[in-house]
């Protein structure tokens, strides 16, 4: 795997210097300078993006459980900051975010499942976004390679939506219990009850639709807060671009961008996408570079102060005399082999109410 993202980051990496190369460094710079202070301005979208996803992974908690509000949101911007800035596959934070949850008094399998649940919301709701961006782009008189291979590629990403959600039921209960009970054999493995517990939790959660429904709807208007981006850079630029367009461009950028989680911040498929898609709009090659250059400005102004976020979380919560874990391999031994105490279920996770359904 580390060569398979090794590989990906260096063949970004060649992509993005040819693609800016081609189009002209000093052209895109002009435009990049053209933005002004809209480069700004979507740093602060950037910002009330990734707090109100916080506020769309908190209400999918059960009411008596919740965590406070800013926890959530403190936790879901470090996960923003590994998944964009570090050498992982994206979802790399999500694991670490479900581990520093449990920092602030919520139960191993709770945290794991909402992460869960949460990120099926968000898979959910970025493939609702792009079908809306792939409809406004047939609409607005879009024909061509680029809506056929979005059609594709919804038609790849629809079971896989649908797989990723049966493994979070009994099917995928079963998988896993077939998995540890032939590499574990005989050997009692505390994570067999938690492997219960996780998956009772996520029973109660997936049942309580009300809350999955206001969070599929929060998560909805997250994408169209992330749609202020391109159409803040582009109309500082000088290009009278609608909103509609701008939805289509993010939408289908994003899509870009899952289908790249291999690769490192998605290293030349955001830029090349961005490219294809401004051009549909009449947007030339430099400004679509300069748009993806602005992207990667917010992508450190929000992803450095999270990680060091996540260090300040690990150091406040490390044992006296202990140096706190900071890494992703780190992280997920202590959210897995966690030493078992007096006061605390193995693992941290805390038996599922009885009714299984989390209220």
């Amino acid at each position: 795997m580390k060569r398979l993202t090794t590989l990906g980051l260096i063949a970004g990496l060649c992509t993005v210097i040819g693609l800016f190369v081609s189009s002209g460094p000093d052209a895109v710079a002009a435009a990049l300078w053209a933005s002004g202070w809209g480069a700004v301005l979507v740093v602060v979208a950037r910002f009330v993006a990734v707090a109100w996803a916080g506020l769309g992974w908190w209400v999918v908690f059960p009411r008596g459980e919740r965590p406070l509000l800013r926890d959530c949101v403190s936790v879901r911007f470090v996960r923003e900051g590994v998944n964009t800035l570090l050498p992982v596959a994206q979802v790399g934070g999500d694991l670490i975010g479900a581990r520093l949850l449990t920092l602030h008094k919520v139960s191993g399998a709770l945290s794991g499942a909402t992460t869960l649940v949460d990120l099926m919301v968000q898979a959910l709701t970025q493939f609702l976004f792009t079908v809306a961006g792939l409809g406004i782009l047939v609409a607005l008189g879009g024909d061509g390679p680029i809506v056929h291979y979005v059609g594709l590629g919804l038609v790849v990403a629809a079971p896989a939506l649908v797989a990723f959600y049966l493994v979070q039921r009994r099917f995928g209960q079963s998988l896993l219990q077939a998995a540890i009970n032939r590499f574990a054999g005989g050997r009692e493995w505390r994570i067999f009850g938690a492997v219960d517990v996780l998956f009772e939790r996520l029973r109660g959660l997936y049942a309580a639709r009300s809350r999955i429904l206001t969070a599929i709807g929060t998560h909805l208007f997250g994408w169209i807060i992330g749609t202020l981006e391109v159409w803040i850079a582009l109309r500082f630029m000088g290009y009278e671009v609608g909103f509609l367009e701008a939805i289509v461009i993010e939408s289908l950028a994003q899509a870009v961008r899952g289908a790249a989680f291999a690769v490192p911040g998605a290293l030349g498929a955001q830029e090349g996408g961005l490219i294809a898609l401004c051009a549909v709009f009449g947007i030339p090659a430099e400004a679509a570079l300069a748009l993806s250059l602005i992207k990667r400005l917010a992508d450190l102004a929000v992803g450095l102060p999270s990680l060091m976020l996540w260090h300040a979380m690990e150091d406040g919560h490390a044992e006296p005399g202990r140096r706190p874990a900071t890494g992703l391999g780190a992280a997920l031994r202590a959210f897995i082999i966690r030493p078992r105490r007096a006061d605390r279920p193995a693992f941290g996770y805390a038996a599922a109410p009885a009714d299984g359904k989390g209220e």
